[in-house]
């Protein structure tokens, strides 16, 4: 089917809630995407901090052609050795001890919003509902998700959004301390905000962050959604600053392109999620888990993590360097292979730039040109994208 005719249908068809590039992907190898038309674009969006391990990686493809010939899905009313094995993975990797499985960061976040109530619930305190999540962040779509984000343009059309939310400043701790009571239950933020514009928490905040919830007898919750699975260097972000959380969510790159979540808590917490409480459906199917349980065993494999940590050291180096060149951008920010340049005009024209010329990146917050590429990405792509930027830069 010819590109004009996919985009047609595609747009007849399909709910327009997505502002999409007229491009049609065909197939990946790597760090590259092919369009139906054969030209080949450098891919630094990786499906939004997803495909972690590139496009097509052949140990993910292998381990789900193995298990679609043997078991793709029964329910969670039965033992399945494939998520059995993720789990112990998981939990032998993280400060966590059990793992809730379902299939998106949305449902991994509301999960954990639902575990952080049901704790408290479940001790029979009332009153101890209200969590505070942080200004600019993101934790998703459905209804409580999209309550705890704090941006108004998400919540935009939705009124009434739930109650028991509030909200302070990322990196403002007296503020958060001033809203701290005995009816907060839990803080929930990200260690990284990426939707927010790659903000990154100042020194010993995060730690403060888990002194204060110690003293108020409150949950600390992770949204590592978008920091995890090695995006930052080490394979969950918490382990920069070693605070541990009570409650961690993961999805994206977990099942490098598989529609997976998975909400992680230590046993003391998880308990209070008995029989019934909370459910999915496909939450940790079979297929779906035996191609997280390759991704991860990959990172340990290849050492992954190493290289994402000596890559993004040079590509953070890299875009320093454009900064010091080009009076546009504002700053350089971020961790491991989750970088922002913030510009001082807006970012669209320079995406559609880079986008014109064979190079896929992202902006967020308007302003802030956001680089989440496969942890495979080499020096080579690096140097690629930083010339395509430097000309882009200069126009």
């Amino acid at each position: 089917m010819k590109k004009d005719k996919i985009i047609t249908q595609t747009d007849s068809c399909i709910a327009n809630t997505y502002g999409r590039y007229k491009v049609v992907f065909d197939r990946g190898e790597g760090m590259t995407l092919w369009d139906t038309e054969g030209k080949a674009y450098k891919d630094f969006v990786a499906g939004i901090a997803v495909c972690n391990l590139g496009h097509a990686h052949e140990g993910v493809a292998q381990a789900l052609a193995n298990q679609a010939r043997r078991l793709v899905h029964v329910s969670n009313l039965y033992y399945t050795q494939p998520q059995a094995d993720l789990a112990a993975v998981l939990v032998e990797k993280s400060f966590a001890d059990k793992v809730f499985f379902g299939n998106s960061g949305a449902e991994a976040n509301e999960a954990a919003i639902k575990l952080a109530r049901k704790y408290f619930s479940g001790k029979g305190i009332t009153g101890r509902h209200k969590i505070i999540t942080m200004t600019q962040s993101f934790h998703g779509r459905t209804m409580a998700t999209l309550t705890a984000t704090g941006q108004d343009k998400i919540k935009e059309g939705f009124a009434p959004v739930l109650p028991g939310f509030d909200y302070v400043p990322y990196n403002d701790f007296p503020a958060l301390k001033h809203k701290m009571d005995d009816t907060v239950c839990a803080v929930m933020l990200e260690p990284i905000q990426g939707e927010g514009g790659i903000c990154c928490p100042d020194s010993g905040y995060l730690k403060k962050v888990r002194d204060l919830c110690d003293a108020h007898g409150a949950l600390l919750i992770f949204d590592e959604i978008q920091t995890g699975m090695g995006r930052t260097g080490t394979l969950f972000a918490y382990e920069h600053e070693n605070v541990i959380p009570d409650i961690m969510t993961l999805a994206k790159a977990l099942g490098n392109g598989l529609p997976i979540g998975a909400m992680l808590a230590k046993d003391s917490v998880m308990k209070a999620f008995v029989t019934g409480s909370h459910a999915s459906t496909f939450g940790g199917t079979p297929l779906v888990a035996a191609g997280a349980l390759e991704v991860l065993r990959t990172f340990e494999r290849e050492k992954i993590c190493d290289h994402c940590r000596e890559t993004g050291v040079y590509f953070k180096k890299k875009l320093e360097i454009l900064k010091e060149k080009h009076k546009v951008v504002d700053d350089v920010r971020g961790r491991g292979l989750l970088l922002g340049m913030k510009l001082k005009s807006e970012g669209a024209p320079m995406v559609q730039a880079c986008f014109e010329k064979g190079f896929l990146i992202n902006c967020v917050q308007g302003n802030v040109l956001r680089f989440i590429p496969p942890l495979i990405v080499t020096p080579k792509d690096i140097d690629a994208l930083v010339a395509c930027l430097d000309s882009v830069l200069a126009l």
